[in-house]
């Protein structure tokens, strides 16, 4: 990805949601949604948040589009404050969620154009978009279908388009692409990358799939019990965690083993596999290693870190 301009787009200080859950003699207990959360969204930057169920992503989402109102904490669009001034910054804002329904009767055209008027865009700016983002999608031919007959994956795509047909300066993304079929899930990607890097679109966007984040996001936060525990690139994340993994299948076992054990390498057994934990910039160094002291394999595969055994280690971890 391009590196992206510092232009703070967004930013999120001190935010609180409270949920009073039951009064008692000692006053009323509260369930603590969000704490103290912290962070900025960057002009052309895709931010991902990770995290648990329960962990405050929902929440978030709704404080950031005006459905929820926080406890205390302040958000900041384009330098201005949301609550103050709501109506202009919408404007500038689009949303779409993987889980969110469309007006059944209405078609995919009148759904997109509808919305579109909204925001002020002209008829043939409209009629040119439609066009554009549905043959996009492999969806023209649906375009004066009802939406209530769509599948969920032909949904998602309309409300991708609703949400970039706006041309706005930031999209909120919810899982958007939850449920869907690996094929469809990547287009989606595509899409999304496409559209961000044309638009200089700022993206901030939920998601539960690791390999998705990891493509597509510049940096992602990670919730836990309502509060940000990581914000940092997915790969210094995966870094972070684990050391990668080399996988063999050696002619002599007893050779390499003893290598291993002689220089103090990590391994382990099984079945004739040997597994060694190594640093990622030592891969090289290791496997030069072996060559000099001619050491044979009839199989070798290597597995470096990745975000979700990060986030396996923060969902693992006890408070």
């Amino acid at each position: 990805m391009e590196k992206m301009s510092r232009e703070i787009v967004l930013r999120v200080t001190d935010l609180e949601k409270l949920y009073p859950v039951k009064k008692t003699s000692h006053g009323a207990q509260t369930f603590t949604a969000l704490n103290k959360v912290n962070f900025a969204l960057h002009s052309g930057e895709i931010l991902g948040v990770l995290g648990p169920n329960g962990a405050g992503k929902t929440t978030l989402i709704q404080i950031l589009l005006s459905v929820l109102k926080p406890t205390s904490g302040k958000v900041e669009y384009f330098g201005k404050d949301f609550f103050t001034h709501r109506a202009t910054i919408m404007e500038r804002i689009s949303y779409a969620s993987g889980y969110a329904k469309l007006p059944a009767q209405l078609t995919v055209r009148e759904n997109l154009d509808i919305y579109a008027q909204l925001y002020g865009i002209s008829k043939k700016e409209r009629d040119d978009s439609i066009e554009k983002y549905l043959k996009f999608f492999g969806m023209w031919n649906l375009a004066e279908k009802e939406s209530g007959v769509l599948s969920a994956g032909q949904t998602t795509r309309v409300m991708l388009a609703k949400a970039f047909i706006t041309r706005p300066r930031i999209i909120l993304l919810d899982e958007p692409t939850a449920s869907l079929d690996p094929d469809i899930a990547h287009e989606i990607r595509i899409f999304i990358l496409e559209r961000q890097k044309q638009q200089d679109i700022s993206i901030l966007v939920t998601s539960h799939n690791m390999d998705e984040v990891t493509q597509i996001c510049n940096r992602v936060l990670v919730l836990k019990n309502g509060e940000i525990v990581a914000n940092d690139t997915p790969r210094n994340l995966a870094l972070s965690v684990a050391r990668s993994r080399i996988e063999i299948v050696p002619d002599d076992k007893d050779s390499l083993v003893g290598i291993l054990q002689r220089n103090r390498i990590k391994y382990s057994l099984d079945n004739g596999f040997v597994t060694i934990e190594v640093e990622e910039n030592e891969i090289a160094q290791f496997l030069m290693h072996l060559a000099e002291h001619t050491i044979r394999y009839s199989h070798i595969a290597i597995y470096k870190s990745t975000l979700e055994d990060y986030f396996l280690s923060v969902v693992r971890k006890k408070p």
